[in-house]
Parts: C-alpha cells; structure tokens; sequence
C-alpha cells in the first residue's frame, strides 16, 4: 500500500472514530474493575454507594437544574480539582449532603476540570476525598455564553454557588465553611 492511500485510510479511520466518540462522550460510567461505558443522564439519582460515576455534561444538559420547581433545597457548586479554595470546601458541602440528605436538599458538584482528565485526576480525586454527593463535569466551552446564565454577575471565578428553593435564589462567588451554608439551608427548611 502506498503512503498516499496509507494517509487516506488513517483520516477515514480518525473521522470514524471522532464521530462515533462524540455520540457517546457526554456519559461516562466508571466501573470497578476499570471498564469504562456509557448511560444515561440521570438527574441527581441520589448518593453513590460504591462506584464512581460521572456525568459529562454540556450547559444546555445542566441548566434544568439550575431552575427546578419544586419543594426541594438545591445547592449548585461549581469547582475544580486545581482550584485551592474549592478543595478547601469540599468537606463542607459533603457534611451538608450528609446531614440533610433526608430534608429534601439535594447537593450538586459541578466540576470544571478538563474533560481528558477525568480519568486521571478527578475520578481519582472524587475516589480520595470520598465524595458523595453528586458530581458532573461541566464539558462546555461556550463559556461567554453560560457563565451569565448562571448568574448575570459571575465573572466565571470559582467556587462558586448557587443555592435555590422554596422562593429563594441566591448566587455566591465565594468560598464556603459548613456554618455558612448551614446559615443559609436552615432558614429555607423552615418555610
């Protein structure tokens, strides 16, 4: 085979398997053992007892969640495995999902990683902290075009949270203690 026809078949083959990744890649399931496969979007299925899951999600697939209607706390957190701050906070927002997992408080990590390190730092990282509470990886770079859907004052810096329910919303670019957020659920339960 000549190296002409050689290059011909290698793009074939890179456009073949580009398209059929992009088909799959806004789920990934990571099962012991170290398969990988894909699933569903679920929307916040609870606490994960064994496994690590990750849902790879663009902001169109998230924004529902940003704006649920219903008699439920939801406190949204946008952070990354590089950022000092968020990993300083995670055990907090853990607490939080732990102590009200019952109250109708539904806790959400939205991870703005990169994508192609999923495998390599975060799932790792979720697996060290020994994280609970629902994670997603954010996979969107339009950020320019969501980061004001969030919140019309959000400069993109993180972490950030957005805590909502029961005729509240509140957008917070901050970092957070356990005593703070409680500050805040509390309050909302009551109503």
């Amino acid at each position: 085979m000549n190296k002409t026809r050689l290059l011909f078949v290698y793009r074939e083959i890179t456009v073949l398997i580009t398209a059929k990744m992009n088909k799959v890649k806004n789920i990934f399931r990571l099962i012991p053992g170290g398969t990988v496969s894909t699933g569903s979007f679920l929307v916040f299925p609870g606490n994960r007892e064994s496994g690590t899951e990750i849902k790879v999600v663009d902001f169109q697939q998230l924004q529902p969640l940003l704006q649920m209607e219903n008699d439920t706390i939801y406190v949204i957190n946008f952070w990354a495995t590089w950022c000092a701050p968020c990993i300083k906070e995670i055990p907090y927002f853990e607490q939080l999902g732990e102590k009200y997992r019952d109250k109708n408080v539904k806790v959400l990590m939205v991870s703005l990683d990169m994508p192609n390190q999923m495998e390599t730092r975060l799932i790792p990282f979720i697996e060290k902290q020994k994280m609970k509470n629902e994670v997603v990886l954010l996979d969107d770079p339009r950020s320019n075009d969501w980061i004001p859907l969030v919140d019309k004052n959000w400069t993109g810096a993180i972490p950030a949270t957005l805590i909502y329910g029961n005729g509240f919303r509140k957008f917070y670019p901050q970092e957070f203690t356990f005593d703070e957020l409680e500050e805040i659920i509390q309050p909302l339960l009551a109503n």
